[in-house]
């Protein structure tokens, strides 16, 4: 009972991201500096395994934080970017000119492709399809080079007839020659060290976790170190720690993913936000979890390769193993070998977990080239929370309740179901769908698919919200539902969904159309996709998606399916961009503050509405001073994010009586309070602010 992964996410529109604040117009946010534990914990590594001076080392970890937290604060995608270690810069594709004018507006440069990212993962997509022979060792799509690289160990009769095949399906496949045959690694609680699965060989820890509001205590490792139902799990020192893949629902290790699940039951075994470098320099401390990006740094910890670095080179490819093939994994130019399974990689620049060891090539670490699971989809799909060093946030408040529970379709296995947002005082981040006491199915968006039912069935959901602290909300009302009967052998899938199309949007929705889908037996319902979420569903050929941010771009797919539970591929991707906020979304302040002179001074006003700020907002401000060259002014969100408003400096002394300012690239719950800060900088001139008013 699956929830569509995060890895499959498919944008289309996109962006080369320069650190901010760097081009011309660009918002010149603040932006943290490098860790200090930079300089002690990870830099000896890096420069190791990147053949990087101890300053040069110590710029390119910078510049990737500097990266991140433009990625972070303009929510794309990370599959559809890449660090350029040359310029310093995250580069993402467009793929046409209102891509190109977001971009521009972002204070960036565009980088033009043909296809775009949801192109690329429906050609992969039909690629997997064909059942790879032996011969062919992984496929994926490549953002950079707008292609999908199919790698082969050898040429013999199988391995050319699916690349004919491959090749027909688009120009944009592409292939990579080379001669080694990829194989999975098998082999205080922290990432890195070594545990048992009963009498097999030893796997590597990836990282502790919690769950239920951290009265379950686990690890995560590999899938394929954990394929064994309820088997006892033996750590660094011979003794019981747990055990492995209770119920046997907590391990994975095909097309989804490699991810399993270990419950830490030995009372003596204490969970612990460490990784450890296995004494080669001071271990490292998680902060946090995060998706990698190609070409940013990334280290990784194993119980035979002990501590090895190198750089993101592909995410989202497709491994095949001969008999199988395990999805959406990230390559990196980094060592490992047998009994890394499972073990810990993360990012050097912050500290936080980005995956888990799969596997590499059999050959002593001769050649440098490994992949790992995405550590946020084991956390997402088994509502898992990541033991950390970060600090409480102090917020004890539960989302309310989702309100109206109801089922959107079923099919002879599914049954698809939505809900009304629920809203909480810093941020919904997940909703878990119950079906009694078990979790099956979780995401952060307002609907869901759970899979996997039998035919004829009914079964009855609930659903909960919870937010970045773990606050949980009650149980919504219950809703039952009947799958439909079985399809009697019916295995066609329907056809492909046509001409998607916008038919009209407003500042939080947008309506979309489509041409029906035709099957042997009849389509029952189509599910609209964002990314790789379900965000409608419903027969007819229409849908609106609502609850979305103003002055924001989206891109949407749509799949048909059968009664028998049958999906059709990925209609074409449409992006649409929702109109300016409105009414009822502007907040003001009369409130007279008077600005030290020189010295800083907050005026706020408390926001309630709803959701997300626009990533756009307009400010008035009235004020009355004497030297206006004086006065900068800066927007402090309720997240705590700042934007410029209006910068100090100039020439002369001109009397500023305030004015009308947009600032772009905001990305912070609407509800709070807002701040208007100011700050005069040189003394002799006073003077205050009067009032102003944001429009979010």
């Amino acid at each position: 009972m699956r929830m569509s992964s995060p890895r499959h996410v498919a944008v289309t529109a996109a962006i080369v991201l320069g650190v901010a604040g760097a081009l011309t117009g660009a918002p010149a946010h603040a932006l943290r500096p490098v860790p200090d534990a930079v300089s002690t914990p990870l830099l000896t590594a890096v420069q190791r395994d990147l053949g990087l001076s101890a300053p040069a080392a110590k710029a390119r970890l910078a510049q990737e934080v500097r990266a991140q937290q433009v990625l972070d604060r303009l929510r794309v995608d990370p599959a559809q970017t890449w660090f350029d270690a040359a310029t310093g810069t995250l580069a993402i594709a467009v793929t046409d000119d209102a891509g190109a004018d977001r971009a521009r507006a972002a204070g960036a440069q565009p980088v033009r492709v043909n296809r775009g990212l949801g192109a690329l993962t429906a050609i992969a997509e039909q690629v997997r399809t064909l059942r790879a022979p032996s011969g062919v060792t992984g496929w994926g799509p490549d953002a950079r080079s707008d292609t999908v690289v199919i790698s082969v160990n050898r040429h013999d009769a199988a391995t050319d007839a699916f690349l004919a095949r491959a090749r027909a399906i688009s120009p944009a496949v592409t292939v990579v020659d080379g001669a080694q045959t990829p194989v999975q690694h098998g082999g205080d609680v922290r990432g890195g060290d070594s545990w048992k699965p009963g009498t097999e060989s030893q796997c590597t820890i990836g990282f502790p976790v919690t769950s239920n509001n951290g009265a379950n205590r686990h690890f995560l490792s590999a899938g394929h170190c954990t394929n064994d139902v309820n088997q006892a799990a033996y750590g660094k020192d011979g003794t019981r720690i747990g055990t492995s893949n209770v119920g046997g629902n907590r391990s994975i290790n095909a097309l989804e993913g490699d991810f399993g699940l270990i419950d830490v039951t030995e009372s003596a075994w204490t969970l612990t936000p460490v990784v450890t470098a296995w004494g080669s320099q001071a271990d490292v401390r998680l902060t946090g979890s995060k998706d990698a990006v190609v070409g940013t740094a990334v280290c990784h910890s194993g119980a035979t390769s002990h501590w090895r670095c190198g750089s993101v080179t592909k995410v989202n490819q497709t491994v095949n193993y001969g008999s199988f093939s395990v999805g959406g994994l990230t390559y990196a130019s980094a060592c490992g070998q047998g009994g890394d399974s499972g073990g810990s990689w993360v990012s050097p620049s912050d500290s936080k977990a980005v995956g888990l060891h799969e596997g590499g090539y059999g050959d002593s670490c001769g050649q440098q080239e490994a992949w790992f699971q995405p550590v946020n989809e084991a956390l997402a799909k088994w509502s898992l929370t990541l033991v950390t060093d970060a600090p409480p946030t102090g917020d004890t408040q539960a989302p309310t309740v989702p309100a109206n529970l109801r089922s959107t379709g079923t099919t002879a296995s599914s049954v698809s179901l939505a809900w009304d947002a629920s809203t909480d005082n810093v941020g919904v981040t997940a909703y878990d769908i119950y079906q009694g006491s078990s979790v099956v199915a979780s995401g952060a968006s307002t609907s869901a698919t759970v899979s996997g039912l039998a035919a004829s069935t009914s079964y009855t959901f609930t659903v909960k919200a919870r937010d970045a602290a773990g606050n949980t909300s009650a149980a919504s009302g219950a809703v039952t539902a009947t799958t439909q009967p079985g399809g009697g052998g019916d295995t066609q899938a329907p056809t492909v969904p046509g001409n998607l199309r916008s038919t009209g949007t407003t500042a939080s929705s947008v309506s979309l159309a489509w041409n029906a889908s035709t099957d042997n037996v009849g389509v029952t319902a189509y599910d609209i996709y964002q990314g790789s979420s379900v965000v409608a569903s419903g027969a007819s050929t229409s849908a609106t998606v609502s609850g979305l941010a103003a002055s924001t771009s989206y891109t949407f797919t749509v799949k048909a399916r059968d009664a028998a539970g049958n999906v059709s591929a990925a209609s074409g991707a449409v992006t649409a961009t929702t109109l300016p906020g409105g009414g009822g979304r502007v907040f003001s302040t009369s409130a007279v503050v008077f600005i030290p002179d020189p010295g800083t001074v907050d005026s706020p006003l408390t926001s309630t509405a709803t959701g997300s700020a626009a990533s756009t907002v307009s400010l008035t401000v009235s004020a009355s001073h004497w030297c206006g060259q004086e006065v900068g002014l800066v927007l402090v969100a309720p997240n705590g994010s700042t934007y410029p408003v209006k910068a100090s400096g100039g020439s002369g002394c001109t009397n500023y009586t305030g004015g009308t300012y947009t600032v772009t690239g905001v990305s912070s719950p609407a509800a709070g309070v807002w701040k208007l800060r100011a700050t005069d900088v040189r003394s002799w001139n006073f003077g205050s602010l009067s009032g102003w008013s944001i429009t979010l």
